[in-house]
């Protein structure tokens, strides 16, 4: 058994060379592996952590289902505790979470995390005064996208997604959406996504076919052309490596008669079904979505009562893109429609090179409550338990014992001199730090 000032030793000297690899072991790290159990304990137990909020709440628990001075271990892939520290069983790896916050891993239910180029023109472009619809008209935007997607090989889209997904696990995401949609060709959008499959090693990926993103322009005067394309080479091409199909359905992009045959045949093929809705123009696409089953419709920003009623019918997510947002100089969502019919919030990034080149999940959180107009609560079921369920799986972004949940555990240390409340990581835009992720059972981040 190795012993505490061993340790001691090697924390200082292992972790003095992590630090060159950007990986520095964490503060929050105590005793690791100075106790060693039998094979039918616990391989990890975090504890000692201060306020936990497993996002499981009941009746009568408090917000969040905080628990304080509490504890999870792991075994197997799965969580096989959650309580009060002292009543943790031991495990191989002890690692105690003292000062730091306590969740599950975080899921971004909205990206665009593959793709190629660079948009930094169009940027000036819209400070100068240009419009988001007036750029893609003009052939820039999207379209800019899609011609160094298209030029990219499959190995240069997995390494650029990988190094931006890297960065998402190091602020506590375990789960990433990633939507095709600049190939605009079935080749293409299939590279896309096997390129974010192939960065699966790095976070858990959940990928969407947008092939219905805008009309390519050798399609230009051919629309019913392309959507037969993705309706007859895309969809069958991309079934078995696609979770969902979306569409955007808006001005300059897809009308609502061609956005709802693309999900229907989508959904015909086992995608789960999702949608661009309500962005730019009201269209009615985020009501008729729902009415396909839609886990989420997203963006949202013009949506009708109809739809929200629609949406809480269906069970359907609302998720916010409070990034676009800011970066489109746009309107915010029926905030209080969504609380008054009880439809569910979640919050993403919408990473995107264009109109939302967002890439912190925290920060997206923050923008939620203050752009928005979200509660701090709501904004951390927004991407946590809602964002699971904005991709249909009720296991994410919750801590739960016996396979109830996936076994995903981020501890976050608060700024200097705040509480370990989940309160201190939202007020402060980046003020805090990530020092521990788990997935499935395993440590893939220390600091």
């Amino acid at each position: 058994k190795a012993t505490v000032s061993v340790l001691n030793w090697l924390h200082c000297r292992v972790g003095s060379a992590m630090k060159s690899l950007g990986r520095a072991l964490p503060r929050c790290v105590s005793g690791v592996g100075a106790k060693r159990m039998a094979s039918s304990g616990p391989s990890l137990t975090v504890h000692s952590i201060p306020t936990l909020y497993t996002m499981k709440e009941t009746a009568d628990s408090k917000f969040g289902g905080a628990i304080e001075d509490a504890a999870v271990s792991f075994k197997d892939g799965r969580i096989v505790y959650i309580g009060k520290s002292r009543d943790a069983p031991e495990a191989e790896m002890m690692i105690s979470g003292d000062g730091c916050v306590g969740l599950p891993g975080l899921v971004d239910c909205h990206t665009h995390t593959v793709y190629a180029g660079t948009r930094s023109e169009e940027f000036g472009k819209r400070l100068a005064g240009a419009t988001y619809m007036e750029i893609l008209e003009a052939g820039g935007g999207i379209h800019c996208t899609v011609r160094a997607t298209r030029a990219a090989s499959l190995e240069e889209l997995t390494a650029t997604a990988r190094t931006r997904i890297e960065r998402m696990v190091r602020q506590g995401v375990t789960t990433v959406e990633i939507k095709s949609g600049y190939g605009l060709t079935a080749e293409s959008e299939l590279k896309m996504l096997q390129a974010a499959k192939a960065c699966s090693d790095t976070a858990r990926i959940f990928t969407t076919y947008l092939g219905a993103h805008t009309l390519p322009k050798e399609y230009a005067e051919d629309r019913e052309g392309y959507v037969q394309d993705i309706l007859h080479r895309h969809l069958p091409m991309v079934k078995d490596v696609a979770d969902a199909v979306d569409v955007f359905v808006d001005r300059g992009a897809f009308t609502l008669d061609e956005g709802k045959r693309v999900l229907a045949a989508g959904k015909a093929l086992g995608m789960g079904v999702k949608a661009h809705a309500e962005q730019v123009v009201f269209t009615g696409i985020a009501q008729a979505a729902a009415e396909l089953g839609a886990m989420s419709v997203d963006h949202l920003e013009r949506l009708d009562e109809a739809g929200v009623r629609a949406m809480k019918a269906a069970g359907t997510v609302a998720v916010l893109n409070p990034g676009a947002q800011l970066y489109l100089k746009d309107t915010s969502p029926p905030i209080d429609l969504f609380r008054e019919h009880g439809v569910p919030i979640a919050v993403a990034t919408d990473l995107n090179p264009g109109s939302s080149p967002v890439h912190d999940l925290w920060l997206c959180a923050t923008l939620a409550c203050i752009v928005q107009g979200l509660t701090m609560e709501e904004a951390l079921r927004g991407i946590t338990v809602n964002a699971g369920k904005a991709l249909g799986r009720h296991d994410l972004g919750i801590l739960a014992e016996n396979g109830e949940s996936v076994a995903d555990l981020v501890l976050y240390r608060p700024p200097a001199g705040e509480p370990p409340i989940y309160q201190s990581l939202l007020q402060h835009m980046a003020g805090h730090d990530t020092t521990l992720v788990v997935r499935d059972g395993e440590v893939k981040f220390l600091r």
